[in-house]
């Protein structure tokens, strides 16, 4: 495989060298390139150090710091006998400690008494809540545990502050990050303490951190956090670790965030690369990476390259989950949004006839995820309308296009509208459904405007369809809570302003103001008095 640079990442964004540095045919950070000669050395023994720091460390049910793109992570059950032969052989390893669950201290001693095994019952308790949603009743089962492993291994202990992390991590998931994060440092000052700074726990609870602070977009600690992980990764672990990988493609998230968009791309690549190196090419951490790739590339106006991930995505899908899945689904169609924006319009309609069937099959035929395939649908029908002139000027509207692109737009709409309806409190359901819903609107102006140019002038008609999706519009303005999604939702504002604007300039546009009715003028009025509200003053002076 050749080898892979990155030539000048990170170039710039500090006082320091360019960022890579070739290292067995892989890209390498610079700033992992100095220090300890030993880096990438992922020998037998750094590979069964991670191991025995996976399975024992944390042991039994205490979760481990996350290492991927998972909310939370927990220690694989490994049965005492796998232990013991894996890892205790010529160690003069007590049998019996492992037996009980409990972890064994560098001297080769066990810790036991009443509150380690309160620990472990508090803790097997918090896990199984938090996997079940209860996250009242996990945070007071955690904060029993970290009680009883400050009480029987001591305030300095590993145990606390793996208690410590999963502490935090529940706060994180609940927002409450003022909470959250003592907690986390105190886990880092607690494993560096224990086996120093360059420790692959560390490392690990370094990885945690960055997770905490890229959640709440403070993007300079995280960066610092995942570099430190990625030095210590890199040490033990090697660079071609799918761990590592999972610290790069992380970096790599929070500089798209601050803009560096062609060193993030560098790093989601290399993470994936690694991945496929490893034989999980089609897993599902590497379809969500190749997915995020995608998606910074449709947003760099690259869709040429976009479609070749995502054909890959959507085929690893296949494989993966087959066809009626939700996750195939959603990659089919957008892949099929791709195809239509570079012009193949039979692939992108076939993708999204077969998406309709599939989430028909799995929801209801009134389910928001049907009406917003139908959208796409009716969309791709208007574009691929046929404007037939005839001999005698005019032109043709027998066109089965639009009669098929009306119809679905007519349910789409139906079916978005009474989602709205039902879902008022919940938020977020509320702003997807609204956001399509305004797209629906907007469709309505577009078949009206491909109807107005297949017939001749003068014999279009008014277009009181045009006017209905009008007077929709204005009246989501009216409904205090569907106002406040438009006022705080700059995606949401967008697109209103679009639809509004359409809309209203095709009703203005439809016939002279003398023979406007009087309800009329006044709806032309409140759609221009709306859109004053929301554009920005012009300064006069």
């Amino acid at each position: 495989m050749a080898t892979r640079r990155l030539l000048s990442l990170f170039r710039g964004i500090r006082s320091t060298p360019p960022i890579t540095a070739s290292c067995s045919n892989r890209v390498i950070p610079s700033f992992l390139s100095s220090g300890s000669s030993d880096f990438g050395n992922n020998t037998r023994q750094n590979r069964n150090q991670w191991r025995l720091i996976a399975a024992i460390l944390f042991s039994g049910q205490a979760a481990v710091f996350l290492m991927d793109e998972k909310i939370i992570a927990y220690a694989q059950d490994v049965s005492s006998n796998k232990l013991l032969s894996e890892n205790t052989q010529g160690q003069g390893g007590n049998q019996e400690a492992y037996a009980s669950g409990l972890q064994r201290v560098e001297d080769g001693t066990v810790v036991s008494n009443e509150h380690t095994i309160k620990w472990r019952i508090f803790t097997d308790l918090g896990r199984d809540l938090f996997s079940k949603g209860k996250l009242d009743e996990a945070g007071k089962a955690f904060e029993s545990a970290l009680k009883e492993a400050r009480l029987g291994f001591g305030q300095r202990d590993p145990h606390v502050a793996s208690s410590c992390n999963n502490l935090a991590e529940l706060k994180r998931v609940r927002k409450k990050f003022e909470e959250a994060e003592p907690l986390y440092l105190e886990a880092i000052s607690i494993l560096e303490d224990s086996f120093g700074p360059h420790d692959i726990r560390v490392g690990a609870a370094l990885h945690n951190l960055g997770q905490f602070y890229l959640a709440q977009q403070k993007l300079d600690e995280a960066r610092s956090s995942y570099e430190r992980a990625l030095k210590i990764k890199a040490r033990i672990l090697g660079y071609n670790n799918p761990d590592y990988a999972s610290t790069v493609h992380h970096l790599g998230r929070v500089l798209y965030l601050q803009g560096k968009e062609k060193d993030a791309e560098a790093l989601i690549r290399e993470s994936i690369s690694i991945l496929e190196d490893n034989g999980l090419g089609e897993s599902s951490t590497c379809i969500r990476r190749m997915t995020t790739l995608s998606q910074i590339m449709l947003k760099s106006n690259r869709p040429a390259d976009a479609e070749m991930l995502q054909r890959k995505v959507l085929h690893a899908l296949e494989l993966l989950k087959g066809w009626d899945s939700l996750e195939t689904a959603k990659a089919a169609e957008a892949l099929a949004l791709t195809l239509q924006s570079l012009g193949n319009l039979k692939e992108s309609r076939e993708l999204l006839e077969k998406c309709l069937e599939v989430r028909k099959k799995i929801f209801s035929e009134d389910h928001i995820q049907v009406a917003s395939t139908m959208l796409h649908l009716a969309r791709l029908e208007l574009y691929d309308s046929k404007c037939v002139p005839l001999a005698n000027g005019k032109y043709s509207e027998t066109g089965e296009d639009l009669i098929r692109a009306k119809e679905l737009l007519d349910n789409s709409i139906r079916i978005m509208k009474a989602t709205l309806i039902k879902g008022k409190r919940k938020t977020d359901h509320i702003h997807v459904a609204l956001l399509l819903y305004l797209e629906g609107l907007d469709a309505v102006g577009l078949l009206e405007s491909k109807r107005h140019d297949m017939q001749s002038k003068g014999t279009a008609g008014y277009p009181y369809e045009v006017e209905h999706a009008l007077r929709e519009c204005i009246s989501i303005y009216n409904e205090p809570h569907l106002r406040s999604i438009l006022v705080n939702a700059p995606d949401v504002k967008a697109q209103y302003l679009t639809c509004l604007n359409r809309l209203s300039i095709m009703i203005g546009e439809s016939g002279d103001e003398k023979t406007r009715t009087k309800e009329l003028t006044d709806l032309m009025a409140t759609a221009n008095d709306i859109k004053d509200k929301f554009l920005p003053k012009k300064n006069t002076k």
